[in-house]
């Protein structure tokens, strides 16, 4: 039987790789996104070419309803989750922390903190054991940010990220006992879209350059050490932050 995983903001970038690791897996997949629908069925064309079956679901990470409604789109599709990416998540472009106004550090923290929360706790709620599930994995997408700050950058993505951090920490103590694993995977200087989000389409590949290994990493290296937390190659691994920084 096909497991089945919901992966947020799938439409691009690391979500849409993960997702075409897992169809190749033979994996069903929940591939949501928020606004981009033909970006979204560009990654449900490639799980299904890669092997596995997808469902492309629109919804605001940051909206309560949106996401019970894109875990229940999930289920209605395949069955019973047993996995979920908590992926989706912002930047803005870079300056200091002075310079950010109000409307920038809500939206923030509403989507990477808030809706990666919500999104958490719905998986708990159906795949905990206490709770009528069968188990599962969470893999929560931090940054390396978490533990450089970002200063004069993304002070306040950096921080977001640490709270993705406490998340797992916390919630894989919670949930091991209730037959859920949860671990995070800290990208560092990864070659995607989301640097031209925050105003420096080039940032990976420069910086890229001068950490140990000489170059930025790529999505589906992120996506090999996302499909290996949620694998059962993993299975004495929960608690974990595990950094893809290149070594920087």
């Amino acid at each position: 039987m096909s497991k089945v995983v919901l992966i947020t903001g799938a439409s691009r970038g690391i979500g849409r790789a993960t997702a075409r690791a897992l169809g190749a897996l033979g994996w069903s997949v929940g591939v949501n996104y928020r606004h981009d629908a033909d970006a979204a069925r560009v990654t449900v064309e490639e799980v299904e070419r890669a092997g596995g079956q997808a469902v492309a679901i629109a919804g605001d990470v940051a909206d309560e309803a949106a996401v019970i409604a894109m875990f229940d789109a999930t289920e209605n599709a395949f069955g019973r989750i047993s996995a979920l990416v908590n992926n989706a998540g912002i930047v803005a472009p870079s300056m200091p922390l002075a310079d950010m106004d109000a409307a920038r550090l809500k939206r923030m923290f509403d989507v990477n903190v808030f809706g990666a929360y919500l999104c958490a706790r719905e998986a708990a709620r159906r795949m905990s054991t206490d709770r009528g599930g069968a188990g599962g994995a969470i893999v929560n997408l931090s940054s390396a940010a978490a533990r450089l700050g970002s200063p004069n950058e993304y002070v306040d993505y950096a921080g977001s990220k640490g709270a993705i951090d406490t998340l797992t920490l916390g919630l894989a103590k919670e949930l091991g006992p209730r037959g859920v694993r949860v671990n995070a995977v800290r990208p560092g200087l990864i070659d995607t879209e989301i640097h031209a989000s925050g105003g420096k389409p080039e940032r990976a590949a420069q910086l890229g350059a001068q950490t140990p290994l000489g170059r930025p990493g790529s999505a589906d290296e992120v996506a090999e050490a996302i499909v290996w937390l949620l694998t059962d190659a993993s299975s004495y691994v929960s608690g974990t932050l595990l950094d893809v920084s290149g070594g920087r």
